[in-house]
């Protein structure tokens, strides 16, 4: 992975944008969402920019930029026509360890923007580490069509309710089964219903124990559809000799890996209410499915 996902907090962000025709507009119209504290210098501005600037969004200098723009800056967007003046101040730029994006130029790139879609609180955010931004364009307009307005107020209430569902639920687990179970009575949608489906969620968030046994010979790509939210719902996961990597990454990561325990073990959790994965050889797989006859067997294609 070159590039590591970070969602960072933009209050009191610093962010210098050199340029201000057509590229930079579109960066800060991205921007200008945030909170963040932004500078735009260019000598000749597009009529967009102006327009942030007459609003009091940005702070405008209408002026050739110079070496020793290059500072106290948290993020620097170089996107001027000149492509070796981008490069020059993006080298100062690193020089002095400020994070740098020089627009359509990679290699000078200390981050890059992903392509993103945008629902208030949530934010889903896509990338092919700039080598194919048309296809991440692609994903995004379908995922537009897949998460529907309504997520932003919905996720406004939510966050409005974190406080008075902590303190009603102390248990970690019992609040993570009650959103569950909210989620599952509200889907996505915000309307009327949705504080009684709150209401409703606080009388029967306890869930039963789960247990889902998988082949070790059976690869990620072959796992049905239908175990992806079983999958993200694990507690635990037993491991008898190993996990291939692209399977540990379809697993809940907050879920706990350790080796395969005794039988005992494993009924103690279940009857708690544990959400366990097996993941262990045929043989084995064979046992256990004759010992629980109520766990999930994984199997390509089908559960």
């Amino acid at each position: 992975m070159q590039y590591f996902p970070l969602f960072v907090d933009t209050k009191n962000l610093s962010v210098l944008i050199v340029g201000a025709g057509e590229v930079a507009s579109r960066k800060l119209d991205l921007l200008a969402r945030t909170e963040a504290e932004i500078h735009v210098i260019a000598p000749d501005i597009a009529d967009d920019i102006k327009a942030y600037h007459q609003q009091g969004r940005i702070t405008l200098s209408c002026r050739e930029v110079s070496d020793s723009d290059i500072a106290d800056y948290d993020l620097i967007y170089l996107a001027t026509a000149n492509e070796q003046l981008n490069i020059d101040l993006a080298n100062i730029a690193t020089s002095k360890s400020i994070w740098v994006n020089v627009v359509d130029n990679p290699k000078y790139c200390r981050f890059i923007t992903p392509s993103i879609v945008d629902r208030g609180r949530l934010i889903v955010a896509i990338s092919t580490a700039g080598a194919a931004p048309v296809f991440a364009r692609t994903i995004r307009s379908r995922l537009e069509t897949i998460l529907p307005q309504s997520l932003a107020p919905l996720f406004d209430y939510v966050a409005g309710k974190r406080h008075e569902v902590q303190a009603k639920l102390v248990n970690g687990k019992d609040r993570r089964l009650f959103w569950e179970r909210f989620f599952n009575l509200n889907q996505d949608r915000f309307d009327s219903r949705t504080e009684q489906h709150y209401i409703d969620a606080y009388s029967s968030y306890n869930s039963s124990g789960e247990l889902l046994l998988l082949d070790e010979n059976v690869t990620a790509e072959l796992l049905p559809i239908a175990a992806m939210p079983l999958l993200q719902k694990l507690d635990t996961v037993f491991i008898e000799n190993s996990l291939d990597e692209q399977t540990n990454e379809l697993l809940r990561r907050d879920a706990s890996r350790s080796a395969l325990p005794a039988l005992s073990v494993i009924t103690e959790q279940f009857e708690r209410g544990e959400r366990l994965l097996i993941v262990a050889s045929t043989e084995k797989i064979l046992t256990l499915k004759s010992h629980f006859p109520m766990a999930k067997h994984l199997r390509p294609g089908a559960l």
